[in-house]
């Protein structure tokens, strides 16, 4: 009798720990992710995970892919995508040359060569012996190629823009001389390096250009020859920093059609370290420049540290050295979608610089935001509409604060099923429609409504960091704060 009821008890207690473990078995998975098809996914960029930094390759041109990249300039020809860069080599002497490279899919990079071996005599007297080619851009008019390039003498304003062009975009190409030249003492304030040209929707032609001197000017070009329409002047100031300690450099400008804006792109910070793009745009090619938070991009108060609206900047996410120096960005409108490229420092080795190509995703109210990982592909198959179960779990989260420029690291971010953030029963919340998320932080008598909202598009995209398929979101804070997350791997969430 007496086992009899041990029995029972026993039994009574195995099916109490089978109910306990089949509720925490149901609440676990209850709180996780279901993942995506494979097929709405982008297909891994590569057998296996590309390494950041490959010193066997230092000396093989035919290996560096995305290495030794700066300052890269994107340009699509019938099928085939091109950067035109500054020479750049880890551990090596720059050649004079501007880098050319070619990918089919804007992943796999092949070398092509180096346009020119040397730096004209023109160039290299105006400059008191500037040696080297930098920032070119590069466009094509009526099946010519016009590359704009630059050589300056470092730290002054003795610089020169010029001019080659070729009917091939490999080459060769036959230089035209200078576009327009600065000397300290000059009538200009203007610094004559970085051109970035633009076609505006009227087809006229224009350069932004200027690096710290002065800020960043544009100016009309002429379409028969392609140098300036007006010779004795400079341009339009369109944007600039309080002086030199604030560095401002590197223009591009892209038009948006549907926006009917036109959209500037400058980088700010140290090359090696703070570099970050920040970007502002204008009904008219001319300015004024406004960013996010309608501060005029020519604004040179003492509040002019934070004119822009941040895009990328130094970063790192979890399992990786992150990034430095993510500035000197390029544009390309590629269809209905658009990229933009810039350098990109090793976290842990910041000699290595890479190139950096990341989707523009444009938010409802018409601002340009990037995806947090870079570019591998788009999925065979669209997601029609994300749900609940694809998005709850756990995230990082990266903000990329307007007024530091050091690297930023990622946080943690759980997202629960019953739509709370990081506490199932606190006042954080969030709402998802379609593949529009908004992220509400409850802050009472600060917030408008006692909610700051951060606003992001959730995306599938490359995990880089951790080598496999995952979500994403990108997007802009109620204060134009850039807002990044990705989706936290399954084995991480345990």
């Amino acid at each position: 009798m007496l086992n009899k009821k041990i029995m029972i008890s026993l039994s009574s207690i195995i099916f109490l720990l089978l109910s306990a473990f089949a509720i925490m078995f149901f609440f676990n998975n209850d709180q996780k992710p279901k993942t995506l098809q494979a097929s709405q996914y982008p297909s891994p960029p590569a057998e296996t995970p590309i390494e950041k930094v490959t010193t066997d390759i230092i000396h093989d041109e035919s290996k560096w892919t995305t290495n030794n990249t700066h300052d890269a300039e994107i340009i699509k020809v019938d099928d085939w995508y091109y950067t035109f860069s500054t020479d750049y080599k880890v551990a090596g002497t720059p050649l004079p040359g501007i880098q050319i490279r070619k990918s089919k899919d804007m992943i796999n990079w092949k070398f092509v060569g180096r346009v020119f071996d040397n730096v004209s005599n023109e160039a290299k007297a105006w400059t008191n012996g500037g040696s080297m080619y930098w920032a070119p851009d590069v466009i094509e008019i009526n099946g010519t190629f016009y590359l704009y390039y630059s050589v300056s003498e470092l730290g002054t304003r003795n610089s020169y823009i010029g001019l080659a062009t070729s009917t091939s975009i490999e080459g060769p190409w036959d230089d035209q001389g200078s576009v327009i030249k600065t000397k300290e003492g000059d009538e200009f304030t203007v610094n004559a390096i970085d051109p970035g040209i633009i076609i505006d929707e009227d087809g006229s032609i224009w350069m932004a250009y200027g690096s710290y001197f002065g800020g960043i000017f544009i100016t009309e070009l002429d379409k028969a020859s392609g140098k300036l329409k007006n010779t004795e002047e400079e341009g339009k100031l369109i944007a600039q920093r309080q002086n030199n300690d604030y560095a401002i450099e590197g223009p591009a400008i892209m038009y948006n059609p549907d926006t009917d804006m036109y959209y500037l792109t400058v980088s700010y910070g140290w090359l090696e370290d703070t570099y970050n793009v920040r970007v502002a745009r204008s009904e008219s090619i001319q300015g004024p420049y406004l960013d996010y938070n309608d501060k005029n991009m020519i604004d040179i108060s003492d509040e002019s540290f934070d004119t822009g609206t941040k895009l990328v900047s130094s970063y790192s996410f979890n399992n990786d050295s992150g990034w430095l120096g993510t500035g000197h960005n390029g544009l390309l409108q590629d269809g209905d979608t658009y990229y933009l490229t810039h350098n990109a420092r090793v976290g842990d080795d910041l000699y290595w610089s890479h190139l950096h190509v990341r989707e523009i995703i444009w938010t409802l109210d018409g601002w340009p935001v990037v995806s947090p990982e870079r570019y591998a592909g788009k999925p065979k198959k669209p997601v029609e509409s994300l749900k609940t179960e694809n998005i709850i779990g756990q995230w990082e989260q990266i903000v990329l604060s307007r007024l530091d420029d050091s690297m930023t690291t990622s946080t943690t971010l759980h997202l629960y099923k019953n739509g709370k953030i990081d506490d199932e029963n606190g006042e954080d919340y969030w709402e998802l429609k379609g593949d529009s998320l908004k992220l509400y932080w409850y802050a009472p008598d600060d917030a408008p409504n006692d909610y700051w909202i951060d606003t992001v598009t959730v995306l599938p995209q490359w995990d880089w960091e951790n080598w496999q398929p995952t979500l994403v979101f990108t997007g802009l804070s109620q204060d134009g704060t850039a807002v990044w997350g990705k989706q936290l791997p399954l084995e991480d969430k345990e």
